[in-house]
């Protein structure tokens, strides 16, 4: 699990240690310069790995980047022979810095950690899976689905770049890895915890007239959701990771499951 330290990423990593998994947790656990709002910290992954702990579940840590593949394989390599066998790869790392004045390194940085963090955390982990194995992506958030989407900034069409490139190579790596019974889908949902609906300048131009102090009611204008704000947790996504993880979702691949309630109607 990449991106563990915190929202969407440890709703996942706890959902799967519920379903009786022991779990590696990756997140960088520091800032990116070009990003203007605070990523996740050291202490964010430790209490991760303690909550995984109380589900008397294993949890191994790293602090590593997604960007350098080496330092994935090097984590995925140690991981197997911690824990065993690796069966469930979920690359959920992501960041957004979507602001207008971004500089041009959140363009690079942001495409950096949107896809190549994607392809480095799947290539590390291939070699060691084998047939019934899943390996799930994150897709983009709710508020940059639909046709209303405009991306801010560099930062912006990075993230809307980089999404459409991981929903296209999930496809080509669905095809590729059929025969070897792994199965490879996309899942978007809920993030409604997440630091970035509340990052300063993104905030603004992302959310236009909505009033920072409801975070649900924000969330809920943001992503011109169908249902009430009420329903939206990140928990509603980590139950389609979960769906794709076990074998009930054997015959699925190649799929985009959007987890949103209803924002993409709009």
């Amino acid at each position: 699990m990449t991106g563990a330290a915190r929202g969407r990423g440890r709703s996942h990593a706890l959902r799967l240690a519920r379903e009786g998994a022991d779990v590696m947790l990756v997140d960088l656990c520091d800032n990116i310069p070009s990003c203007d709002y605070p990523l996740a910290t050291s202490e964010d992954l430790d209490r991760t790995a303690g909550m995984i702990d109380k589900l008397d579940r294993r949890a191994a840590v790293y602090r590593c980047d997604v960007c350098d593949r080496t330092d994935m394989e090097f984590a995925v390599d140690a991981t197997v022979r911690q824990l065993g066998a690796l069966d469930v790869v979920v690359a959920n790392a992501a960041i957004a810095p979507a602001r207008p004045d971004a500089p041009i390194t959140a363009f690079i940085d942001t495409f950096d950690v949107d896809f190549i963090g994607v392809v480095n955390t799947f290539s590390a982990a291939l070699p060691q899976l084998a047939e019934g194995a899943s390996l799930i992506a994150s897709g983009p958030a709710p508020f940059a689905q639909g046709p209303s989407f405009q991306p801010q900034g560099l930062g912006g069409a990075a993230y809307e770049l980089a999404q459409s490139m991981v929903s296209q190579y999930v496809k080509v790596l669905a095809e590729q890895l059929a025969p070897q019974g792994i199965r490879v889908n996309t899942v978007s949902g809920s993030d409604s915890g997440h630091n970035l609906w509340h990052a300063g300048r993104l905030y603004r131009p992302v959310m236009l007239d909505v009033d920072r102090r409801g975070d649900r009611a924000g969330a809920a204008s943001l992503s011109t959701m169908s249902w009430p704000a009420a329903t939206w947790a990140d928990t509603d996504a980590s139950g389609a990771v979960a769906f794709l993880a076990a074998d009930e979702s054997r015959s699925i691949t190649g799929r985009h499951v959007t987890v949103d309630a209803g924002s993409s109607l709009n």
